[in-house]
């Protein structure tokens, strides 16, 4: 920001990133303003001690503002413990429910014992309102099946996903899920376009970090 402002280039693109840095770090509209005010201020006389957002330019207070909103607008959609439709878990809380599992085995010196279930469903056919039918039906089922305070996330428009140990029952309540998740489906005629439905186990990776990797790959699955 300094650096094109000394060689007098455009600010717009640094602003942006501005604002961007500011709001991943946490820090408020109204702080990210004042830097701006007191760049601007250093600039305009560099003999002025007080910052005055007020005696910015518009277009650079709007330039800042909109990346600030665009990032803090994000944080707080990732935040959210759930998904609205589906009621399904979202997937900053199942990196959340990781980083417990991962605790949990390194304070007991254990390897984790729990892996990712995914339902994949293509819905590469289907249009409007029934692409988010599926994945409510898909939701429904996966509540059904897995009842025993397993954790489940939306991962995508067309990914759930299950976290949960891994017992000897878990191949059956895979291959039921599947069946129930095919039979609900079918029902309705408006997802006779639909492809086929994948329901797959992950084993998870040895740290916390990787296994939100993971995550965030199925997501884009």
């Amino acid at each position: 920001m300094c650096a094109s402002a000394l060689v007098r280039a455009d600010l717009a693109d640094p602003l942006a990133e501005l604002g961007r840095a500011r709001a991943t770090s946490g820090a408020g509209l109204d702080e990210t303003l004042t830097d701006v005010a007191a760049l601007h201020a250093v600039l305009s006389d560099p003999r002025l001690l007080a910052a005055n957002p007020d005696a910015v330019p518009a277009r650079l207070l709007r330039l800042t503002a909109l990346a600030w909103a665009d990032v803090s607008n994000h944080e707080i959609a990732r935040s959210e413990v759930r998904e609205g439709l589906t009621g399904l878990s979202t997937s900053a809380y199942l990196r959340t429910r990781l980083g417990e599992i991962y605790r949990r085995a390194a304070r007991d010196g254990a390897p984790v014992g729990h892996v990712l279930l995914t339902v994949s469903i293509d819905l590469s056919e289907v249009i409007g309102w029934s692409r988010l039918m599926a994945m409510v039906l898909a939701a429904d089922v996966l509540r059904q099946v897995f009842d025993g305070g397993e954790s489940l996330a939306l991962l995508g428009p067309s990914v759930a996903v299950v976290l949960t140990e891994r017992d000897f029952e878990l191949a059956a309540r895979s291959l039921r899920a599947r069946s129930l998740l095919a039979e609900r489906l079918s029902v309705d005629p408006h997802l006779t376009t639909l492809g086929p439905i994948e329901v797959r186990l992950h084993r998870l990776p040895e740290s916390h970090e990787a296994a939100c990797g993971l995550v965030e790959s199925l997501g884009r699955a």
